[in-house]
């Protein structure tokens, strides 16, 4: 039976069922099968989804805008200049203002909590597109990019290795809801956040995941179905560059630590990427390198979740 997930909100991975993932991820197959046959569908025809950057973003911003046209709405950017989003208005009325415009919001922005806000006082669906604790779209573009090479999630290992980021976070939700065994690999001192590791957990042990936290890459990609990866040093944290490059020296994604992983290992990574830096030419632009299918699949998820819940 198809979930009725219309008016839902996508702030968080953890806040999804598993049936609910599997329907985003079913209808993002539909969806892109349409696409490649240059078949016009618009259950989105007349609806408009607001898109609040206060986030720069290059795949956020093409991927949402070019899929609510696909689906035949509209997208309306709204950058932080636009708004008077927390320059006197609170975030609550700015939310019950825009549900009143808007069929859909998207916000990409710093604050986890402005999302949370945002969700709890608006009345359409708000999507998360990204925060510094999570970044719930790229994660179930992630899975479904994964599922269109390994058809089957459950008990995969997908080793990320790098900072305890927004990107760690989600994949362990992610992988969490879809029985996969997930090992985070970080430098002491830039683990993930404790309490999303227990929340996490708590979803492993529903459906036989497991998801480990360690120090030491050659263990993390012994095995590994999946090596992921992510810049050192994410978006506002431009000062601490130098001083994460020596942290995370030994943490390089190169040919060395792919040797160590299963034959037909998958590579990911979000983008943008540091080349030379968490990842090498050699490897982002080599065979087992899945990353530019990962960033075309965020317009087919995205879209799969906007005809969802919009």
């Amino acid at each position: 039976m198809a979930v009725n997930m219309k008016g839902k909100n996508v702030v968080s991975i953890h806040d999804l069922t598993r049936e609910e993932v599997n329907q985003i991820l079913d209808t993002a197959h539909t969806l892109k099968m349409k696409h490649h046959l240059g078949e016009i569908y618009h259950p989105l025809k007349g609806k408009t989804l607001g898109m609040i950057f206060q986030k720069a973003s290059t795949r956020t911003r093409v991927s949402f805008e070019v899929g609510i046209w696909q689906l035949g709405g509209y997208g309306l950017y709204l950058s932080a200049a636009d708004l008077q989003l927390k320059r006197g208005e609170t975030i609550a009325d700015t939310a019950r203002n825009l549900s009143r415009y808007l069929d859909g919001i998207m916000i990409r922005t710093y604050a986890h909590q402005d999302v949370v806000d945002l969700a709890e006082h608006s009345t359409v669906p708000v999507l998360n597109g990204l925060t510094d604790l999570l970044h719930p779209c790229q994660v179930l573009s992630d899975l479904f990019t994964i599922k269109e090479k390994k058809p089957e999630l459950q008990g995969l290992k997908l080793s990320y290795i790098g900072d305890g980021n927004n990107m760690a976070h989600s994949l362990m939700f992610g992988g969490a809801k879809m029985g996969m065994h997930i090992m985070i690999c970080s430098p002491s001192g830039f683990e993930p956040d404790p309490e999303i590791t227990r929340l996490s957990r708590l979803d492993a042990a529903k459906t036989g995941a497991t998801i480990t936290i360690q120090d030491d890459p050659d263990q993390a990609a012994q095995s590994a179905d999946i090596i992921y990866t992510d810049v050192w040093a994410s978006m506002g944290m431009e000062e601490e560059h130098e001083q994460r490059l020596e942290k995370f020296a030994g943490y390089q994604v190169n040919a060395a630590l792919l040797e160590k992983a299963k034959e037909d290992v998958l590579v990911m990574h979000c983008l943008p990427a540091h080349r030379g830096e968490e990842i090498t030419d050699e490897v982002i632009d080599g065979p087992r390198s899945v990353v530019f299918d990962q960033a075309e699949n965020r317009l087919h998820v995205q879209k799969a979740i906007m005809a969802l819940v919009m």
